[in-house]
């Protein structure tokens, strides 16, 4: 009977009874809120994170996936009191359920504080908050960059007070400041205007400005989260706190440059005053004007106390003109002067040179006694073999006796022939100087120019006439040309008391020597 009963019960698979567990259990909790301290927190590398939700009593298992994880308000950690909201589901795989977590909150102001304070004290020790990473501010930026609420009153305010203070461009980078993903935007917006080029299209801020209004500390509690803490803290631009009111104190507040009572306290820190800088630039002005005055007016007063000491210019100048006139005097008879002692001194030295015929028969005569000493040697030289002949001739055989005196021989002839060329090539050379010489000398010959159809003047007194200015009318002038010279008188004739004569030939031309 029994074994009847047992087969009429229904048979099951595995499968289908885990499936049918699944079902009644998320029908029965589809949607719940757990209070619970985490516990095992672990995020996988596939982005999901595990945990165990507990209490005194209990364990449950949780699951947050990937894209939820991204989207909480608040980070899990270890210990902290939260209260999850979800769905209770079962896992076939290990015959184990557990909450998958939708939204995490944390459980109560109490837990909220002890987070921030247990955040706050790693942040600091990372140095995050040190006052030497402090930036100093901008004095007048020229664009502001905003991160904030595109909705709320916050940037009203602050482009109300930028403008009444002084009109700036500024960027908004519209956030959600908070609820899910507010601290993801808002550490992304501070992060992309840290990335703007210098010189892009769009202007890069001078200035950062992280503002939200007040509220509770879970509505502050985006800027209280490690990721927004350390992008503020990270910024190359200078940035201003101005999270919630006075009394309000978030993390952010700490790693920003400056930190604001309020988001119009912030604009206020941006931005001087521009009727003051306008009122400030006109009293230096001012200032600057009266001291110039007065500097001007300083230099007048010692520049006519110096004129007072000055002599008259007019004096000056009359004095100047005296000395120029002097000194003109002087250098219109210096150049005359200074020619005619060019013309003795070219005189003198030409007088000192030798014809070209005592330079000719000097050279023959050189080269006369060079051969009489060259004669000499190979006499010497002759009678030395000679005498070396007579004494080795005893001692030779005949035969022997014809090779030596055949080989003197030869020599002798070699030598003769290397003396014969020397002075073929000597007088050659020699000839060729002289030549050269000749052609130079004809052509610093004056005749030379006056071949070529120049005429010589020189005045009364035999000097060189060299201007036109040394014209005088009726002044006796004596004209040479290449074949003569005539006397003239100036603004006449030929001067009848000066008739042409010829000038005397020039000597003959010395022919070759060689």
């Amino acid at each position: 009977m029994s074994a009847n009963s047992t087969h009429n019960l229904p048979e099951f698979s595995v499968t289908e009874v885990s499936a049918a567990l699944k079902r009644t259990v998320e029908d029965a909790f589809g949607h719940v809120r757990v209070r619970g301290e985490i516990s095992g927190f672990k995020r996988h590398s596939s982005g999901h994170c595990y945990l165990r939700l507990k209490d005194e009593g209990a364990v449950l298992d949780a699951v947050i996936w990937k894209g939820v994880a991204g989207r909480l308000s608040i980070q899990p950690e270890e210990g902290l009191e939260v209260v999850a909201v979800g769905r209770i589901t079962t896992y076939p795989g290990r015959s184990s359920y557990q909450i998958v977590i939708e939204s995490l909150e944390v459980a109560g102001v109490g837990a909220l504080l002890k987070l921030l304070e247990d955040r706050r004290k790693k942040l600091a020790a990372e140095g995050l908050f040190d006052p030497a990473r402090k930036k100093k501010l901008p004095f007048l930026p020229r664009v502001i960059g905003v991160v904030t609420s595109p909705t709320g009153a916050v940037i009203r305010d602050i482009l109300h007070r930028l403008a009444d203070r002084f009109p700036s461009r500024v960027l908004l980078w519209p956030v959600a400041v908070q609820g899910d993903g507010a601290a993801a935007q808002i550490a992304a917006a501070i992060d992309g205007f840290n990335r703007i080029a210098a010189n892009g299209p769009v202007p890069r801020p001078d200035l950062l400005i992280v503002a939200r209004g007040g509220g509770s500390l879970e509505d502050l509690w985006a800027f209280n989260e490690e990721i927004v803490v350390r992008a503020a803290a990270a910024s190359s631009i200078p940035l201003i706190s101005a999270v919630g009111h006075e009394t309000d104190t978030t993390l952010i507040d700490f790693a920003a440059d400056v930190r604001a009572p309020t988001p119009t306290a912030a604009a206020e820190m941006a931005v001087p005053v521009r009727l003051d800088l306008l009122a400030r630039v006109e009293a230096l002005g001012g200032r600057q004007t009266a001291a110039m005055a007065r500097a001007l007016a300083d230099g007048r007063t010692r520049l006519e106390g110096l004129a007072r000491g000055l002599p008259d210019p007019a004096r000056l100048i009359e004095d100047s003109l005296q000395r120029l006139d002097d000194r003109a005097e002087r250098l219109a008879n210096a150049l005359p002067v200074l020619m005619d002692r060019k013309h003795a001194e070219v005189d003198r030295l030409f007088a000192r040179l030798p014809s070209p015929r005592e330079q000719l028969a000097h050279k023959r005569h050189a080269a006369a006694q060079a051969a009489a000493r060259l004669g000499h040697v190979m006499a010497l030289r002759f009678a030395a073999q000679a005498s070396r002949l007579e004494r080795v001739a005893p001692r030779l055989p005949s035969t022997a006796l014809a090779r030596e005196v055949e080989r003197h021989r030869r020599d002798l002839a070699r030598l003769s022939e290397r003396l014969h060329g020397a002075a073929g090539r000597a007088a050659a050379e020699a000839g060729e100087r002289l030549g050269r010489y000749r052609q130079l000398l004809e052509s610093y010959s004056h005749e030379a120019v006056l071949g070529r159809g120049f005429a010589l003047i020189r005045d009364g007194d035999g000097r060189i006439v060299e201007e036109s200015r040394e014209a005088r009318t009726g002044a006796l002038w004596d004209v040479e040309f290449r074949d003569g010279r005539i006397g003239v008188v100036v603004g006449g004739g030929v001067h009848p008391s000066r008739p042409k004569t010829k000038v005397k030939d020039a000597p003959p031309r010395q022919g070759d020597l060689f």
